[in-house]
């Protein structure tokens, strides 16, 4: 499938990323080494941070996937506030919004305690694009559509944000260096891939 770049605008994203805000600038916002070429975002080992514990892998794996997170919930949540969805559709929303609103707060937990900030720094990253973001024209035609209509293109966006987020957990698990952020990268991939598959057949059904 292929995949658009987008970036991430949306005020829930811009909100979740808020709390996190005050955390300290005390480390590196640059991202020296990070290569935008290709479907990740790749980081050279001399990127890394002065903290033994973390490198910068790590600090982008989490600020990325934050506001990805963020999005695949308030996706999740467009689909909960419907009443005629077909049931499939409405249970995989609340596993993937359980699923990943816990990470989130993991995710912030990690950058306050790496003295790093949640949000991009402002040297022309901010802006980078991640794969399988909706656009807010996008998010707001799924908030629009009703009934198998709104089914069908949730399992379609929904899809190509998992891949995405896999994407990124595929760097995080060859360029991380913290443990925690590692693991959690390969939890993502085992559980995205198999929802991928689980909407693929809910979407050949529908």
């Amino acid at each position: 499938m292929n995949r658009t770049h987008f970036t991430f605008t949306g005020v829930a994203v811009a909100s979740l990323i808020a709390l996190a805000g005050c955390a300290s600038n005390a480390g590196s916002d640059s991202m020296p080494g990070m290569d935008h070429g290709g479907s990740g975002t790749s980081v050279s080992p001399s990127a890394n941070s002065s903290d033994a514990g973390h490198n910068a892998a790590d600090t982008m794996f989490a600020r990325m996937m934050i506001p990805h997170h963020a999005q695949a919930v308030e996706m999740s949540d467009a689909m909960l506030a419907k009443t005629d969805i077909p049931p499939a559709v409405t249970a995989l929303a609340v596993k993937i919004k359980e699923a990943q609103a816990p990470e989130i707060d993991k995710m912030t937990a990690w950058l306050k305690s790496w003295n790093e900030n949640a949000t991009m720094p402002a040297d022309g990253h901010g802006g980078h694009g991640m794969d399988g973001m909706l656009s807010d024209a996008d998010l707001q035609k799924l908030k629009d559509a009703q009934g198998m209509e709104a089914a069908k293109l949730f399992l379609t966006q929904m899809i190509a944000h998992h891949e995405g987020a896999v994407s990124m957990a595929k760097t995080e698990t060859s360029q991380g260096k913290n443990p925690e952020a590692v693991e959690l990268g390969k939890d993502i991939i085992a559980a995205q891939e198999a929802e991928i598959r689980e909407m693929q057949d809910l979407l050949a059904g529908l």
